[in-house]
């Protein structure tokens, strides 16, 4: 998106290079990347990143004050995963973003979700160090959002996951996490923080505390969780967890859990609606209310598309999405009136419909135009502001652009933004 930067960057561009590349996150992650790694970066002007940064932290904002949106959004948490001690703030979120077309034909971000949610934040910082190194980028190129430094980036995700603590009485907790692909990020962040990286299945309550092993087999006791597990997950897994996740623990959570769903998908069609309207949010519904309420009526008032009768084929201006999956698990694109229908009516509350954006290719590769989806990285201290701090990207030529949808292929995977300073 700034061409002579893109320009010189393919020119310079080798196998060779992109070999170093992995070769080089390998050793500083530890452990082999498993997901696609593109052989590019981007590059985007900071006013672009800022105006989406901005946009996500107004969305989230707008949520936390919403008494209303926040009793709703807890009555779709299961009750055997609502979390004791709820923290008055997330402290981490993510805000992904598409490049659509605005009325006027001129590219402007849209909100694909938004996420109150931990992302890859060692990882991503490791990643962008490692296309600077071997791709010899200039070095007054910036990366890190907020103002801040590489140095002052570390230093306020160490405040936040830590919240204070020795890093021996922190962990980071997965499901089997040894086998998650984002496990280099795990190890990144086990090793620059100190913490342990503990299956959240091998915690062990005694009294009203919980504990891990060390890899000397010693018990420790947990004074903060940097929590990774995914509810989701949890359940499709059928894990039973050795301790009651809804009664009071002597434990802070560093990414309380319950955040996962008050600031998810569910907020989408709050969003798009008076008064919490945002112009960077599609119109969407919730699944129940677009069959058996106004929902229909107030996406074609929207804007979006609708075939004239009901009971049409397929909604190709439509994607169904289940609440709260992850990894663009369960997305489908041209539902049909049948799809829809045949979605049992106490689970449709579970779904939302969600206008469908239209990606518009702006990064030039040796395999043509590619997408790109932005993602805004936040983090929240407990004695701070909510504060973007770092950007990921996503690049890919298929309908969806998470890096498990654009296998074989090039130029396309996880990726990183620049911006000149």
């Amino acid at each position: 998106m700034i061409p002579d930067l893109r320009i010189r960057f393919n020119r310079s561009f080798t196998l060779e290079r992109y070999a170093s590349l992995l070769a080089w996150l390998q050793e500083h992650c530890g452990v082999r990347v498993e997901f696609r790694v593109s052989e590019t970066p981007i590059f985007v002007p900071l006013s672009l990143l800022e105006e989406m940064a901005n946009a996500g932290a107004e969305l989230a904002h707008a949520l936390i004050g919403r008494a209303d949106y926040l009793a709703a959004a807890r009555q779709a948490i299961p009750p055997a995963y609502r979390v004791a001690g709820n923290t008055a703030h997330p402290h981490f979120l993510t805000a992904d973003f598409a490049l659509a077309r605005d009325s006027s034909g001129n590219l402007a971000p849209r909100l694909v979700e938004i996420q109150a949610f931990p992302s890859v934040y060692g990882y991503q910082a490791v990643l962008g160090a490692g296309y600077r190194e071997i791709f010899e980028l200039n070095g007054s190129l910036g990366m890190f959002l907020g103002g801040l430094s590489e140095e002052k980036y570390w230093n306020m995700l160490r405040r936040t996951i830590l919240g204070g603590h020795a890093p021996k009485n922190v962990v980071l907790t997965e499901v089997d996490p040894m086998h998650q692909k984002t496990r280099p990020d795990f190890e990144v962040t086990a090793r620059r923080l100190g913490i342990s990286v503990v299956d959240i299945a091998a915690l062990e309550p005694a009294g009203s505390k919980l504990h891990y092993r060390n890899q000397n087999g010693s018990l420790v006791p947990i004074h903060r969780i940097y929590n990774r597990a995914i509810v989701d997950e949890l359940i499709a897994r059928n894990i039973q967890l050795p301790f009651d996740l809804t009664r009071e623990w002597e434990v802070e959570w560093a990414g309380h859990p319950n955040w996962y769903f008050l600031i998810s998908k569910f907020s989408l069609p709050w969003l798009c609606r008076p008064p919490g309207s945002h112009p960077v949010v599609p119109p969407a519904v919730f699944l129940d209310d677009f069959l058996e309420g106004p929902g229909r009526s107030a996406l074609e008032e929207a804007g979006v598309p609708m075939p004239r009768q009901s009971g049409s084929d397929a909604y190709p201006d439509l994607l169904l999405k289940p609440l709260f999956s992850f990894a663009g698990k369960g997305i489908q694109f041209d539902p049909t009136q049948a799809q829809l229908e045949s979605i049992p009516a106490p689970a449709r509350g579970e779904f939302l419909l969600q206008q469908r954006l239209n990606f518009v290719p702006t990064i030039e590769t040796p395999h043509g135009l590619t997408q790109a989806e932005i993602r805004i990285l936040y983090l929240w201290p407990d004695d701070g502001t909510l504060t973007p701090v770092l950007s990921l990207v996503r690049l890919g030529r298929g309908k969806m652009m998470g890096v498990d949808h654009n296998k074989n292929q090039e130029w396309v995977g996880g990726s990183a933004a620049f911006f000149p300073e």
